[in-house]
């Protein structure tokens, strides 16, 4: 899981760059702003993101309506709204 507060990098940068380091391949999620807007950058993060298969994505704060909107339609069984006093229970399980 990748927890993230304002991901000024890229979700895929900092994706990329924790499976280097920790040497895990594969991604359970992505939880926390993807400083998303509009634009190609959008299309092409998901497209990214989707190739990943993430089982939960609860994108946050800077990620705007349009791109909260794309994940959702693009990605619709991981995709969880958030929103403040939102609670995510994850592990095992659960």
């Amino acid at each position: 899981m990748i927890l993230t507060g304002c991901g000024h990098a890229g979700i895929v940068n900092l994706v990329r760059h924790a499976q280097k380091v920790t040497g895990i391949q594969r991604l359970y999620g992505v939880l926390g702003g993807l400083h998303l807007r509009s634009g190609p950058i959008v299309d092409r993060t998901i497209d990214e993101s989707a190739a990943e298969a993430p089982q939960v994505v609860v994108p946050a704060h800077c990620t705007s309506w349009a791109a909260q909107q794309a994940l959702a339609t693009r990605l619709p069984d991981a995709f969880l709204p958030n929103s403040v006093g939102s609670t995510f229970l994850l592990g095992a399980g659960i």
